[in-house]
């Protein structure tokens, strides 16, 4: 998996990107500011703030570290050039609970872009694994950890990214 190359939009590579620029920049100068702060204050076996400061730095060089290597993985893609009536990356998908009969709208998106408030699921996600491929009229099966969900497609259209 660690391979594994990472669909995304143009906007969805520049948001990553300006997030590790930042992170890189302002917010780990920040943090090292802190530990030399910190390590002027004396003995740092019984220094909080300088531990704290170093606990921040280890975090946020993990957190650079994952979106290194995102970007690295990342594959741009053009949506205009995604297929029609069937569900893709970048498609904003209706679908209909078979069982509750309750609609939702659910667009697939790449890291970065994901918000499940919006209805904006990564394609990696079980519901956006479950609706990859599937046309308009097809029933996805989704194991979720309490049961299966069964969704019937509705409507399919391209997402618009933002």
């Amino acid at each position: 998996m660690a391979d594994e190359r990472i669909p995304m939009t143009r906007e969805g590579y520049d948001k990553l990107k300006a997030d590790l620029d930042r992170y890189r920049g302002i917010d780990m100068i920040a943090i090292t500011q802190r530990v030399a702060t910190a390590r002027e204050l004396g003995d740092l076996s019984e220094n909080a703030e300088y531990h704290a400061a170093r606990e921040d730095q280890g975090l946020l060089q993990a957190r650079i570290n994952e979106l290194a290597d995102r970007l690295g993985r990342a594959v741009i893609i053009d949506l205009a050039n995604m297929p029609k009536g069937v569900v893709v990356f970048g498609s904003s998908v209706k679908v209909m609970d078979v069982d509750s009969k309750d609609e939702e709208t659910f667009s697939l998106v790449g890291p970065g872009q994901d918000d499940p408030d919006l209805g904006r699921i990564l394609t990696t996600s079980p519901i956006g694994q479950g609706l990859l491929g599937k046309k308009k009229g097809d029933v996805a099966e989704i194991a979720v950890p309490n049961g299966t969900l069964k969704f019937k497609v509705l409507e399919i259209e391209a997402a618009v990214m933002g």
